[in-house]
């Protein structure tokens, strides 16, 4: 019904390499996977299987299966990797993602300390048999990161061979690129996204203000993750104006 409007910006079909939206699956069961789907598949590029909620999801595998059968990447949320990263069981996490039946890894230390030349090194290892993504931020809102840490972190991961690299700030969105109340650190961003381009990064924001902030700054194909469920839609709805958030966004 949207192709009987003009002027709506123009959406790239999938599979697609910019304008990518994340849901962050939190433990949907089987059938809440379905009816997410029969109405958000064709908006939805990425799921996340949240933090570990793999590990007690049942029919994970089933799920899985589901979402790739509807095209979408499926990966483990990053703290899964670091539980296994921290005891030394790296095989073993490459042996839960086949058995689950995952393409696509993340790979973070936002909850660790990690070298990162061995993160790197992790990242390139990984790469032979998934699809990587990797993130950059500290979960700790005590620990700052410059913005030239930032960019040379995001630039060694991709060379590594990372997909995308994502922009840490929890499902909260108070973390990492956000300060504690939510609110965007604009110089921060502008910082990295001189170094590094947009369409490389996907952007975690949970919050409205946040998806409004990024839509309005990089357009409608800002890649964005960390999207609940029911928010996939409105998301959809903000990057081509049918929302009055950015109802004057896209008219010429």
């Amino acid at each position: 019904m949207k192709e009987i409007l003009t002027q709506l910006p123009k959406r790239p079909s999938k599979p697609r390499e910019s304008g990518l939206t994340m849901m962050m699956d939190k433990g949907l069961s089987l059938r809440e996977a379905e009816n997410f789907l029969e109405s958000n598949h064709v908006h939805t590029d990425i799921i996340k299987l949240g933090f570990g909620t793999s590990i007690l999801t049942p029919n994970v595998a089933d799920k899985i299966k589901l979402y790739k059968n509807h095209g979408m990447h499926v990966y483990a949320g990053g703290t899964l990797f670091e539980v296994f990263a921290v005891r030394n069981q790296l095989d073993d996490y490459r042996k839960y993602l086949n058995n689950i039946g995952l393409e696509m890894v993340e790979i973070s230390d936002g909850s660790m300390e990690m070298n990162h030349h061995f993160k790197c090194e992790t990242i390139a290892d990984f790469s032979k048999d998934f699809k990587v993504i990797s993130e950059v931020g500290s979960k700790d809102a005590s620990v700052e990161i410059s913005g030239d840490s930032w960019i040379k972190m995001m630039k060694e991961e991709l060379a590594s061979g990372s997909w995308k690299v994502i922009a840490e700030a929890r499902e909260s969105g108070n973390i990492g690129v956000f300060n504690g109340d939510g609110a965007i650190k604009s110089e921060l961003i502008d910082k990295i996204t001189r170094i590094i381009p947009p369409e490389k990064i996907l952007w975690e924001a949970p919050k409205k203000t946040q998806q409004i902030w990024f839509i309005k700054k990089f357009g409608a194909n800002v890649n964005l993750g960390n999207i609940a469920p029911n928010e996939v839609i409105p998301l959809e709805c903000l990057r081509l104006g049918l929302r009055g958030d950015t109802f004057e966004n896209f008219l010429i």
